[in-house]
């Protein structure tokens, strides 16, 4: 297996299915350079003029792989659910190659398994990560929410009734819940860093972070 090279940049993106495809589309608009895969012609096509290089190959070849300089890029991301044998060894072909930074898209526990096991370095699974995150929306007060690998989250609401018109000096939010108010956006501004002299008004949103059950019975309050 190649070194990995840490001085290496540009991201590549094997299958250009709904999730490839957005997720190209989203790191050309911020300004990365972008090298697509798919082994569809027509998908090619559709995405010719869209992205800084679109290519027609097969992600599952080492050797074709090899040839379009897979190993230069700072990040591969197998965006290919469905065909569980191609995802797996298109990841396991950037591996190989020595790619710093590899995801892959997984479709089921099993499939996230494997691909940890041949060495991806982050595995996502867009449909039941979207979906635990709208449960959390769906059954709170919650305007937003984020969560990380240990449990702890961000998330978007609209003040509970303590806070309201009183300054966070004092309040002892943090002591009492747990919880950290880090941002608040009043009606029609911006977001802006909570400090001890802001004062919270009803119709505001705040951003609160911490332990996954503690941010939610806060935001109960």
């Amino acid at each position: 297996m190649a070194k990995k090279d840490t001085t290496r940049g540009g991201v590549a993106v094997l299958g250009l299915g709904r999730f490839g495809s957005a997720l190209a589309l989203e790191l050309v608009e911020e300004g990365e350079e972008v090298l697509a895969a798919d082994m569809n012609p027509r998908t090619v096509q559709e995405h010719a003029g869209l992205l800084t290089h679109v290519v027609e190959a097969d992600t599952t070849s080492e050797d074709a792989m090899r040839g379009l300089g897979l190993g230069e890029f700072g990040t591969v991301v197998v965006a290919i659910g469905t065909d569980i044998e191609a995802s797996i060894l298109s990841a396991s072909v950037a591996v190989h190659l020595g790619v710093r930074n590899v995801w892959a898209k997984a479709i089921s526990a099993s499939h996230a398994r494997i691909l940890t096991q041949i060495g991806v370095d982050r595995v996502v699974r867009p449909e039941l990560e979207m979906g635990q995150r709208v449960a959390h929306l769906v059954s709170g007060q919650m305007l937003d929410y984020i969560e990380f690998d240990d449990g702890y989250v961000f998330v978007k609401t609209r003040p509970p009734a303590l806070l309201h018109n009183r300054s966070l000096s004092g309040l002892g939010v943090r002591e009492m819940y747990g919880v950290t108010v880090v941002g608040v956006k009043s009606a029609g501004g911006a977001f802006t860093y909570a400090t001890p002299e802001t004062v919270i008004r009803p119709d505001d949103h705040i951003v609160v972070s911490g332990p996954q059950h503690k941010v939610e019975a806060f935001a109960r309050l």
